[in-house]
């Protein structure tokens, strides 16, 4: 075994900082929308934040981006957010996949896919990672993206972030709206993406499809973290087995 496969833990992490947040405040206009947020993420691993919608998890994942104002720290591997551009971090391995997919509807799967290596990565390699993710998107990579299933937009919108060759990946709500069949390739998806090296924060409505993913949780409501833990604690919590799990 390699020296650096020894320093991988158990969880596939190393122990580096990729993400630290502290005492986290945005807000739009006079509506508050986090408050005292604090989080971290080490290298390798999956942080899902969980909670109902209009909890916050999008500000949070548009605020680490680079893509809101904020008072309080936000610092990607040791350098504050505050101090790059959106594009700056894209660069240095932070890639957003957003809950509204942005795609690029007239354009075929592989063009979209194809721009999403503009800034980064090394398009032949990336685009073969992607298909052998998925490949229901290499059978349809020359169909245009509007004429696809909600699902099959998930799946690009995924693939295309990854043609950015992410260090650090932020997933938000990429569940929502999605049929069971297609949760199971977004589930194998996602588990491959971790494989590969690649530390995710994982955005997500969807509870139960979070605690499968996730070395640690945690809940968000009204804006603020409520409970905190590794997913086998949470899942035995009363009041998300109540509010969250159906009881």
């Amino acid at each position: 075994m390699s020296s650096d496969a020894e320093a991988v833990g158990a969880t596939g992490t190393t122990g580096e900082t990729v993400l630290s947040v502290s005492d986290l405040d945005v807000s739009y206009g006079k509506v508050q929308a986090l408050r005292g947020v604090d989080l971290e993420i080490t290298q390798g691993e999956i942080v899902s934040v969980i909670g109902p919608n209009g909890a916050g998890k999008s500000t949070l994942a548009n605020t680490v981006s680079g893509f809101k104002e904020f008072d309080g720290s936000v610092e990607f591997m040791g350098r504050s957010v505050a101090d790059r551009m959106p594009e700056d971090l894209v660069e240095e391995g932070l890639i957003h996949c957003t809950e509204s997919r942005d795609l690029f509807g007239f354009m075929n799967v592989d063009d979209n896919l194809e721009l999403g290596a503009y800034r980064r990565g090394d398009v032949a390699e990336r685009k073969a990672f992607v298909y052998d993710l998925f490949p229901r998107l290499e059978e349809r990579k020359g169909q245009h993206a509007n004429t696809m299933s909600g699902g099959e937009q998930q799946m690009l919108a995924i693939g295309r972030a990854l043609m950015g060759d992410p260090d650090f990946l932020v997933l938000d709500e990429p569940t929502l709206g999605l049929a069971p069949v297609i949760l199971e390739d977004i589930s194998e998806g996602i588990d491959a993406i971790q494989e590969s090296g690649v530390t995710i924060m994982l955005c997500e409505q969807n509870v139960t499809f979070a605690l499968k993913h996730a070395d640690h949780i945690h809940l968000l409501e009204n804006g603020e973290f409520v409970r905190e833990g590794p997913p086998e604690e949470l899942r035995d919590d009363d009041y998300i087995r109540e509010s969250y799990l159906g009881g």
